[in-house]
């Protein structure tokens, strides 16, 4: 009998330590159901590591607390207009973008569940990205060029070696004409001196080294010109400075060829046809690179209602908390009226859900949605067009 009694004690020791051990269940079963909360009603505008359109919430129940938490998902703006030193203060850092108020959406068990998510994701441990290796390059494709820039210490030797070996034939080019110079100066004698050849350009060249501007400046005759006295203002009959007429002589050079090049013989394009070229150029680099927000891209809408259903449902999950789930607009804009502030056509939607308005709270949704879930909601919203949902709040934008 003593045997049996001290096994139940030991069997109830166990189980109460098994129960300690592995925890509440409900409150796991908790974390998992606001997961899908959050991912359906935060995911957009919270991070857990990063701020994004709102605070990264990795450890916020440390800092403010459960009971803030509820208040302030349930309806941030009561706590910003009761002067809350917390909500004022994430309220002016994140650029005045008020958080939806879920107190109508989500009940406060839901809210629970939601913070309860954020303890377990925060105390989980980071993960561990590994390195993606390099795709291969099919046979025959051009490897995509990346953009480097490099210091020019780091330019590799052979660069320095011709700059420095042009440098020095520079250098051996003019100490040889000063040499040469040098040696033929003496040899000229008076015939140096001499007018006709002081007045050529080898003379004045030469005069130039030893100091006469008069290549660069001319030469002043102090010869006044004839009938040229206006009021007692005089005219000096002086050289044009020769650097300023050589000027003049390669424009007229210039222009007579730059008219046969374009304007008579064609073969060069004009402002025109280049701008032209390089736009079709830019249009073919940007349908290369599926990245860049300037691709011209020409979808149509979708009409099927199966897309539009999928549109609808992928809407309600990810837009709804800023547009309204009518798209009526709550923080983010009214989608339903005629006005729009990127444009209304499909293609300008699609890359406004694409690539997003930091700046405006519209976070970017490229890598959470593929090309044709974005196309799928896109079509939705413009289906939203005119229905005339409760509540709407005022235009914005321009009328298309």
């Amino acid at each position: 009998m003593n045997r049996v009694t001290e096994f139940l004690k030991r069997s109830r020791l166990a189980l109460v330590a098994g129960l300690l051990l592995t925890g509440n269940p409900a409150e796991a079963q908790d974390a998992v159901a606001g997961k899908k909360i959050f991912e359906g009603n935060c995911a957009a505008c919270h991070s857990l590591d990063a701020d994004v359109i709102g605070p990264a919430l990795k450890d916020v129940h440390k800092r403010r607390g459960d009971d803030w938490l509820v208040k302030f998902i349930s309806n941030s703006q009561e706590l910003v207009k009761a002067g809350d030193a917390d909500a004022v203060a994430v309220y002016e850092k994140f650029n005045k973008v008020p958080m939806p108020a879920f107190s109508g959406s989500l009940s406060e068990e839901d809210i629970t569940n939601v913070i309860a998510y954020i303890k377990e994701a925060s105390e989980a441990p980071a993960a561990v990205v590994a390195e993606a290796p390099a795709a291969p390059v099919a046979p025959g494709a051009q490897p995509t060029a990346s953009k480097t820039e490099v210091a020019f210490m780091d330019l590799p030797p052979l660069v320095f070696f011709i700059i420095g070996i042009t440098g020095f034939v520079l250098f051996l080019i003019v100490a040889l004409i000063y040499m040469l110079a040098r040696l033929l100066v003496p040899m000229m004698g008076d015939a140096l001196y001499d007018e006709d050849f002081r007045e050529s350009w080898a003379g004045r060249l030469i005069f130039l080294f030893r100091g006469d501007l008069a290549l660069m400046t001319g030469k002043a005759k102090d010869i006044i010109h004839s009938n040229h006295d206006f009021d007692g203002i005089q005219e000096y009959d002086n050289d044009l400075p020769p650097w300023w007429k050589t000027m003049f002589y390669v424009t007229i050079v210039f222009a007579v060829g730059y008219m046969l090049h374009f304007h008579v013989f064609k073969t060069g394009a004009l402002q025109a046809q280049e701008y032209d070229m390089e736009m079709e150029q830019a249009a073919l680099f940007a349908s290369l690179n599926v990245d860049d927000p300037n691709a011209v891209t020409d979808y149509m809408v979708l009409t099927d209602q199966v897309a539009l259903e999928a549109g609808k449902t992928i809407y309600s999950q990810n837009c709804a908390a800023c547009h309204g789930p009518e798209g009526q607009g709550t923080v983010g804009p009214n989608l339903t009226d005629e006005y729009w502030l990127h444009g209304g056509d499909v293609n300008d939607i699609f890359k406004t859900v694409k690539y997003g308005v930091p700046s405006k709270g519209m976070v970017p949704w490229q890598g959470k949605l593929t090309k044709d879930q974005i196309l799928e909601v896109s079509s939705y919203i413009l289906s939203l067009q005119g229905s005339n949902p409760s509540n709407p709040i005022e235009p914005q934008g321009e009328k298309m």
